[in-house]
Order: structure tokens, then sequence, then C-alpha cells
């Protein structure tokens, strides 16, 4: 007899795992996880997995007919759905750039040990993102109307006449890039500066030592330690934009000409305005490819290559 099995041998029965016991343990990390899968499955995986069949029917009126890849080959073909797409890849190429760009020049500032009363204007510059989507959305409608809002009276005063903010194909765009810009700025910049706070002062002590400028520091030091959660702003980003419903739907309900109409406000039209579930969740799900692709190449590209 071996001296393990001499030592299993004695120990008392008192101390001995009954074998039901064992299993009840292996067991009981699962049932704690339980609810969580439990509402997981039913409100997050049953829709998708629901969604994705509806796709399959064509819809008229309150009959659902098996269509197979009907409503695909349908959106390939809906020139509304391309517009649509073309609105929002404008805003994603023009907006996010622009507002990731300001949000990193905010954290640098908000960063300086030069800067009074940091915790308070950090706050400050966080408040619009804890601000509602329809909160901000009619703040922006009201602001920018062209006949009564205040951003033209501002400017009425200078001497610049009104300004068709919401009425115009071009300025209707760029309504809409100054809400979300005002809104998720501060939310991007917050993330940059957790990052910048984190970075080991050494690199710039020595960067300083070595004759290294402000902006040197700035291009060698600062934004290669930022570069992770760069390419996480620009992912969530992405994602956000792609889905971005809120702001056109109050401000300008996809107009004037459908100059601002999104995938997502598409797609809410075609599921809550005429009902044609199958033809909108086979836009959810196109919508939710392109959105895998564009997280995928940006990763590839912008990811650590280590």
């Amino acid at each position: 007899m071996t001296a393990v099995t001499e030592r299993v041998a004695t120990v008392p029965p008192d101390h001995r795992v009954p074998a039901r016991g064992w299993q009840g343990r292996r067991l009981a990390p699962y049932l704690f996880v339980l609810p969580a899968l439990a509402l997981f499955a039913a409100f997050k995986l049953y829709p998708i997995v629901w969604s994705f069949w509806l796709s399959l029917f064509r819809t008229d009126g309150a009959l659902q007919t098996f269509a197979g890849a009907a409503n695909y080959e349908r959106l390939v073909a809906d020139p509304l759905f391309w517009t649509a797409l073309r609105n929002t890849a404008v805003i994603l190429l023009v907006q996010v750039p622009i507002m990731l760009a300001l949000a990193i020049g905010l954290a640098v500032a908000l960063n300086s040990r030069l800067l009074r009363l940091r915790g308070f204007i950090r706050l400050g510059f966080f408040m619009p993102m804890v601000t509602g989507l329809v909160a901000y959305g009619l703040l922006f409608a009201v602001l920018l109307n062209p006949q009564f809002g205040l951003v033209n009276w501002v400017l009425g005063l200078v001497g610049v006449g009104p300004v068709p903010w919401l009425t115009d194909t071009l300025w209707a765009r760029i309504a809409i890039g100054l809400a979300l810009t005002w809104h998720y700025t501060g939310y991007n910049a917050v993330i940059y500066l957790s990052r910048l706070q984190s970075l080991p002062q050494d690199h710039y002590d020595a960067a300083a030592v070595d004759g290294a400028g402000a902006w040197n520091r700035f291009r060698h030091v600062t934004l290669p330690g930022l570069r992770p959660v760069i390419l996480l702003t620009l992912i969530l980003s992405t994602i956000g934009t792609l889905q971005l419903f809120d702001e056109p739907y109050i401000m300008t309900n996809g107009g004037p000409d459908n100059s601002t109409l999104t995938v997502g406000l598409y797609l809410y039209n075609n599921g809550f305005k005429y009902f044609d579930f199958g033809y909108a969740s086979a836009i959810a799900y196109a919508l939710a490819v392109i959105i895998g692709l564009l997280g995928l190449a940006q990763f590839r590209f912008l990811g650590d290559r280590t």
C-alpha cells in the first residue's frame, strides 16, 4: 500500500466528502449564474434568433408568408437603404474623427498640472453624456430652429442671416454632427484622460531630457500610449454611429429629402411605421454584419501587431 493510499485510508469517515455532496459543490456555481443566463436567453438570445427567423418572411398586412432570402434580395436593390447607409457613412467618416480629435485635445488639456479646479471642469465636460438622448435632441431642435431658435438669434446680433439648420440638406447634416459632438466628446475625453493618468511620467521626463518639444512629446509618447483606448473609442463610436436613431428622429425625422435618414431610422420606419417586420429584421441583420466587418477591420489595421 502506497503512502497516498494509506493517508486516504486513515481519514476518518466523518471527514470524507460524500459523492452527492461533491456533485452539489460542482453544480453550485452554475446555479448562481442560472438567473443571469435565463434572463439573457429570454431577452437577448430569443429575440436575436426570432428576428432572423422573421427576416425570412414577407409581411402582407396581417399575413406573413415564408419568402426565404427575398427580403435580403430586396435590401440589395433598395435605393433608400443605400441612401440611409451613405448618410450614416458620411457621419461616421466626418463627425467621428473630428469628435475623437477634439476629445484627445480636451483630455490633454484636462490632464495639465497648470489647470485649476480640474475636477469641476472635468465634470462639466462630462455632464452632456448624462443628458438623455431625447432631451438633448429636443434641446438642439429648439436651439437650431430656423425661425425662432436661439442660435440664429445670436447670429443675427452679429449681422449673420438666419441659417436653415434643419431645413437644408447640408445644414441638417451639420446640425446632427454638432449635436453628436456636443454629447459624446466629453465622454471620450474622460476615457482618454483615464489612460493619460496611467502613463508613466518617466517617459515624458526622458523625452524632455532628449530635447523633445511639446509636439514631439505628444506625437511620440502620448499618442502611442493612447493607442489602445483610441481603438476602443473608435469601435464604440462606429457601433453607435451605425445604430444612430434618436438624434435624426427627433431633430429632422430623416429630412429634408432623406438627407439625414440613417439605417437605424430606416429600420424603425419599416418595422413600426409600415409594420413590415420581416424587412426590418433583414435590415437589422445586414447592419449587424456591417458592424462586425468594420470592427474586424479596425482590429486588423489598428490593433496591436504583437
